[in-house]
């Protein structure tokens, strides 16, 4: 029996020793090294190993392993990594570890405990909300449709307003000859400040001319 037992922790030792080492660095969320940190690998048996500067090594047969490392902080977990590598032949292998935080457990909970009851959310169309959006995209169209209509509308009424008036100033001119602003504010019932518009625009495409007289201006046709 005893002879068995021999030859069990024999293979056991030669399994070892023809095994590949695997070593790397931890590292912090930051890029520093982590220190203090509780690194493990699920070997038969399993093997743990305490980092105090931030590295490890493991001496391992072929086969595929997971390499877990976790440092805590007063007995809680602050943060953790977890690595698959697959050991295939004998060698050295370099696998460092990237210590990421660690979500607390009651708000993690509190995360799987949320459900969404929108159907929407849990992957199938809601048509009232498709059709709510929908009529919202119409109804603003319709909307910018009728205020773009409105305005060109709005403009055109006013430029024809004002080419009829502007073209009955110019009849009075021309039948007048010389006249005053002022008179001309008699005949078209318009305020003082649009005459003043409509002379103005008649002057700047050069069909009239002022000339001062006195305080204010004769209106002539210009030849």
């Amino acid at each position: 029996m005893k002879w068995l037992i021999y030859f069990l922790v024999l293979l056991s030792i030669i399994g070892y020793v023809s095994a590949a080492t695997i070593q790397g660095v931890i590292y912090d969320i930051s890029l520093d090294k982590a220190s203090n940190v509780v690194v493990e690998i699920n070997t038969e048996p399993k093997q743990q190993y305490i980092s105090k500067e931030g590295g490890y090594v493991f001496n391992v047969p072929t086969g595929n392993y997971a390499i877990r490392a976790e440092r805590y902080s007063f007995g809680v977990l602050e943060s953790s990594a977890i690595e698959k590598v697959s050991i295939k032949s004998e060698g050295e292998f370099v696998l460092d570890l990237i210590l990421l935080p660690t979500i607390d457990s009651e708000l993690a909970d509190e995360a799987e405990d949320i459900q969404f009851e929108d159907d929407y959310f849990n992957g199938k169309p809601n048509y009232l909300l498709i059709s709510i959006i929908l009529l919202l995209v119409f109804v603003i169209f319709l909307l910018f449709y009728m205020f773009k209509k409105y305005t060109s509308l709005e403009k055109e009424e006013g430029q024809i307003e004002s080419d009829e008036y502007l073209v009955s100033v110019l009849k009075i001119i021309k039948k007048s000859k010389r006249i005053t602003q002022k008179d001309i504010r008699k005949q078209v019932p318009l305020s003082e400040a649009k005459i003043s518009l409509i002379v103005s625009e008649l002057e700047h495409k050069g069909i009239i001319e002022k000339i001062k007289k006195g305080r204010g201006n004769i209106l002539v046709l210009k030849k």
